[in-house]
């Protein structure tokens, strides 16, 4: 087809417009990046952190088999020794149980005994006559024996169970402990497993106290180390206590976005520290030199190598103009809940702690969570 001047004309105008447009920068897309602030060293000191008593244990008592009560000697408040009775139902039903199946397979031992005897005499003929004893004869009598050891091994489960029953009308402490509650009086009915009793271990001593979520680095690093807080409780102001932690939580409450954290102390020989005392956990006095050390825990996933390289880095986040650059950092022990940094970053700065092997030198990121931290020890 042969083109028109003015067509030709129009198509050269048209690719001179194209040739001299400039080209159109594509705009770098903003990374969402998880983050935390790297903590005060001293936030953690500053704080205490409210909670109350628990005991190590406790156990609602009940008996195994149903009946009447007929003795409960303990009261609340009572201290009771591992082993003393609680409370005890009418054991005679039990007891004539338990003789009647004695007494059963007594008489089935006699037999199997008998049994035997006559099996042995059999086998012994035919030895000597084989001709005076069939081989039927022999068989009857061994399956004699076998029935009968059958019977008596059913039997001597059934002595053991009514044995087992009889001792289970006893209720008795598993623990040293303090009686708190009682359910039933005597001469009442009692079902299995209903409960008659409550009994707290009062030997230890638990409190459960919430730390927030940008101090609980500090938490694990403390369990980690040896280190412990201090607890007073309101009844005894100056008193302290030293518990260790027991129990770090691995998930912060949806509410207060908190962790909690359990303490255990032993039982105080001077004082009595008694389930539901309202108390107060505080961080123990840094030894001489730990001030000094400075070391900063955070998430492990915050921390990368590049090429294979035994330096490690972090991503450094620029509040200011929401970038992101590579720093280098040492290492130091990993704990459960992160992994401590000794040199390399400082309390205020804001870090990546996911998706860090994504991102790179100079780019634009927006803070997906600015509510968690990492702690100094």
């Amino acid at each position: 087809m042969k083109l028109s001047g003015k067509t030709v004309a129009v198509l050269v105008v048209l690719i001179a417009l194209i040739g001299c447009q400039e080209e159109i920068p594509v705009k770098e897309m903003v990374r969402p990046v998880q983050a935390i602030q790297v903590g005060d060293p001293s936030d953690f000191a500053k704080r205490s952190f409210p909670g109350r008593a628990k005991a190590t244990r406790e156990v609602d008592m009940s008996f195994r088999v149903a009946g009447p009560l007929v003795k409960r000697p303990v009261n609340v408040g009572d201290e009771v020794r591992k082993g003393q009775e609680l409370a005890r139902i009418d054991p005679r039903d039990f007891q004539v149980n338990l003789r009647d199946a004695q007494g059963q397979l007594e008489r089935v031992e006699a037999i199997l005994k008998r049994a035997e005897s006559d099996y042995e005499r059999v086998v012994q003929i035919k030895k000597q006559d084989p001709g005076a004893v069939s081989q039927a004869m022999i068989d009857r009598n061994r399956q004699q024996v076998e029935s009968t050891t059958a019977e008596i091994r059913s039997l001597q489960a059934a002595v053991a169970s009514a044995k087992d029953k009889l001792a289970y009308t006893y209720l008795k402490a598993p623990f040293d402990g303090i009686v708190t509650s009682t359910y039933v009086e005597n001469y009442e009915d009692v079902k299995a497993k209903q409960p008659v009793v409550r009994l707290i271990d009062h030997s230890q001593i638990e409190m459960i106290v919430n730390i927030p979520e940008d101090l609980i680095y500090q938490a694990d690093y403390l369990k980690t180390a040896g280190k412990a807080f201090r607890v007073r409780f309101d009844p005894f102001p100056n008193r302290e206590l030293k518990p260790q932690i027991k129990e770090i939580g691995k998930e912060a409450s949806k509410t207060t976005r908190t962790y909690p954290v359990t303490l255990i102390m032993d039982q105080p020989e001077d004082i009595k520290i008694l389930p539901g005392m309202a108390g107060k956990a505080t961080r123990a006095a840094a030894l001489p030199g730990e001030e000094s050390r400075g070391d900063i825990i955070i998430p492990e996933t915050a921390v990368f190598s590049v090429d294979e390289m035994d330096n490690t880095f972090v991503w450094i986040i620029d509040t200011q103009t929401k970038t992101v650059s590579k720093r280098e950092v040492k290492t130091g022990e990993l704990l459960d809940t992160g992994i401590a940094i000794e040199d390399g970053l400082k309390p205020g700065e804001w870090i990546a702690t996911a998706g860090v092997h994504y991102l790179k030198e100079g780019q634009q990121v927006s803070i997906l969570s600015q509510s968690s931290k990492g702690v100094s020890k």
